[in-house]
């Protein structure tokens, strides 16, 4: 997927062999980045986590309807 093509509120699926922690996690764009983009995933705990992804480790699902 090519960094250019994000926008803020579109979800990504992290790629498995990225990441042991949280590959298959959805991710939401907050800052597409010209190596890939920042974003959350949310933590069944309440919380959020903030990642970096690289463009190379992420796939493209889809646009999220409400943006927290």
């Amino acid at each position: 997927m090519s960094a250019e093509q994000l926008d803020v509120g579109d979800v990504v699926q992290i790629d498995p062999a990225h990441d042991d922690r949280f590959g298959g996690c959805f991710m939401m764009i907050t800052e597409p980045k010209s190596w890939g983009a920042q974003g959350f995933v949310r933590v069944p705990a309440g919380g959020l986590a903030y990642y970096r992804c690289p463009s190379t480790a992420m796939h493209f699902i889809g646009r999220a309807e409400w943006i927290l």
